[in-house]
């Protein structure tokens, strides 16, 4: 398998795209949040990307749940190793995109997990602490978890309470098989980073992002069900809502997609100080470029 991964806004997308026409392959995407229909300008889904030259490229795992339901790793096991073995049964090559930190390492760790039920007696207890306590709750477990999506505190909340789970209750756990992978990073500079992701918030807000939450919220999903969501669907909620001013809006947002892009970095790095090795290219490049580099470290592996 090929795995494509790096931080918001690095292109990666598109290189998966092009290295998957390249290999005759497919794309299973490992985003947490393009798992849900209507979600689609605040995910950045950019269907449109898997087209080239009137041929479009399969990509799995994106519009799969509901908006308002809960997707979990447990979940994203399962129907990676579904779509995985698909592909594979049709002769054709898997590539895998995404940078949700832990869904990408569950997979290329081999993680074995067991489903987790709520908690309401610890939930209580931990209702009260904010955002920032819950993290550094978090930051004491020695058990591996995704930090970087906890930008809410019901998310945060639900980390810990799957680390109190897995501490108390040694259950059998779910095999996995080991994947085979070439794992290549898209890195690009801090300041490059920066001007995409902010360019990037205009492009979705003029595309109609306050309208797909307007959308979203007229269906019958709650704005306590969006906010759980985070990031664009938490702060334009909140402003669709009444509770922020539209320039405070969308600094917030471009604030917090910063701070996110830099913990998506963070938890790649540490991957590869547990274990994995990550070939990174630089996404500065040309894709061609990138695509060649690539397509070169594909023929050594």
């Amino acid at each position: 398998m090929l795995a494509v991964v790096g931080p918001t806004a690095c292109g990666k997308t598109a290189l998966a795209v092009d290295l998957a026409r390249l290999v005759g392959g497919e794309v299973i995407s490992a985003d947490s949040r393009q798992v849900y229909r209507g979600m689609d300008i605040g995910t950045g889904k950019d269907l449109g990307e898997y087209v080239r030259d009137g041929k479009v490229v399969p990509v799995h795992l994106v519009d799969i749940v509901d908006a308002g339901e809960k997707y979990n790793l447990f979940e994203f096991q399962r129907d990676f190793l579904a779509a995985y073995e698909d592909i594979k049964q049709r002769g054709a090559f898997p590539v895998m995109c995404g940078g949700s930190g832990m869904y990408v390492e569950s997979v290329l760790r081999g993680y074995r997990l067991i489903p987790v039920p709520e908690n309401a007696a610890l939930r209580a207890s931990l209702e009260e602490k904010s955002l920032e306590e819950l993290t550094a709750i978090l930051s004491t477990y020695k058990q591996l978890h995704n930090n970087t999506d906890t930008d809410t505190k019901k998310r945060a909340i639900r980390a810990i309470e799957i680390e109190e789970y897995y501490a108390a209750c040694p259950v059998e756990e779910r095999t996995f098989p080991q994947i085979r992978t070439l794992t290549v990073g898209v890195d690009v500079s801090r300041e490059v980073r920066r001007e995409r992701i902010s360019a990037r918030l205009r492009s979705r807000l003029a595309e109609g992002l306050v309208e797909e939450v307007e959308r979203l919220l007229a269906s019958g999903i709650t704005a306590e069900q969006l906010i759980y969501y985070g990031l664009e669907y938490k702060f334009v909620t909140l402003y669709v809502t009444g509770q922020l001013p539209y320039d405070e809006m969308v600094n917030g947002l471009e604030i917090a997609i910063h701070q996110f892009a830099k913990r998506q970095m963070t938890w790649f790095r540490g991957m590869e100080k547990r274990g994995t090795e990550i070939c990174w290219v630089d996404g500065s490049l040309p894709r061609d470029e990138q695509v060649r580099i690539i397509k070169s470290m594909l023929y050594v592996k």
